[in-house]
């Protein structure tokens, strides 16, 4: 049997700004990134989402990113890598003593936007957000594009490893997702998407936008739940992946 994580970035509402529909994504999904603060969420938000997972049995994770609240953490930085580690280990360590508090531990570290996309092709600044994982806890499981410099930064220095797949992103032929300032970066639809993350898991492939097939590892598939239609999606994601024959659980049971 096939088995695979399903994870949502939630906790990204700020004070009064609330974003996200997480009480309703959180219901289907088996891994929750969590935002720690810098990019999005705050103290209080932290603390609820953390209760909430814990509440629903759903892995929590750390999803730390660029110190940029109104750009959303979407907006490329340029810094040193001993400045990515430290950004790493301080947001790790602030979401970690929620968990703690909450009898929870921190399964998987992964980061977020612009720290993402960048650590994917960056070679120095993937290495240094491995780094820091494995300094703070070697047990936690790196998160990052199947494919990338993260993975690769990961499994090197002796982390477990889970390569993310994107049900709704298009892929370009090297691996990497099309940008979002491109025509036909998201696929709005919902059978095709699907179709995609069924053979993503099941023949470790994904037709990219030449049309050629690439291999690609999915270990963990991203889900969106902004909104009431990307909720919806998730939980047709989760039911058509149990009928192909795919157990959807917590990636610490799979990655080894």
């Amino acid at each position: 049997m096939h088995q695979v994580d399903l994870n949502s970035d939630i906790g990204e509402s700020f004070g009064d700004y609330k974003l996200g529909l997480d009480e309703e994504v959180i219901q289907h999904i088996s891994s929750a990134n969590i935002a720690c603060g810098w990019h999005a969420g705050d103290p209080v938000v932290m603390e609820k989402t953390i209760e909430m997972a814990v509440k629903r049995g759903v892995a929590v994770g750390a999803h730390p990113g660029y110190l940029d609240l109104m750009g959303f953490g979407r907006r490329e930085m340029v810094i040193t890598g001993e400045e990515a580690k430290a950004y790493m280990k301080y947001q790790i360590g602030a979401l970690w003593a929620f968990a703690k508090s909450k009898g929870a531990k921190i399964q998987h570290v992964k980061p977020h936007g612009a720290l993402y996309n960048m650590a994917a092709k960056n070679e120095m600044l993937a290495k240094s957000i491995a780094e820091a994982v494995y300094e703070v806890d070697s047990d936690m499981i790196l998160v990052g594009l199947a494919n990338s410099q993260l993975t690769k930064a990961g499994k090197e220095i002796g982390l477990k490893v889970a390569s993310e797949v994107f049900a709704d992103r298009a892929y370009n032929p090297d691996g990497t997702l099309v940008s979002r300032k491109l025509e036909g970066a998201v696929i709005h639809d919902t059978d095709k998407a699907i179709a995609r993350v069924v053979r993503m898991v099941k023949e470790g492939k994904v037709e990219a936008v030449n049309g050629e097939d690439i291999m690609i590892q999915a270990d963990s598939i991203c889900v969106h739940g902004d909104n009431p239609q990307a909720v919806a999606f998730v939980k047709t994601i989760k039911s058509t992946l149990e009928n192909e024959n795919v157990q959807v659980i917590a990636m610490e049971k799979f990655i080894k």
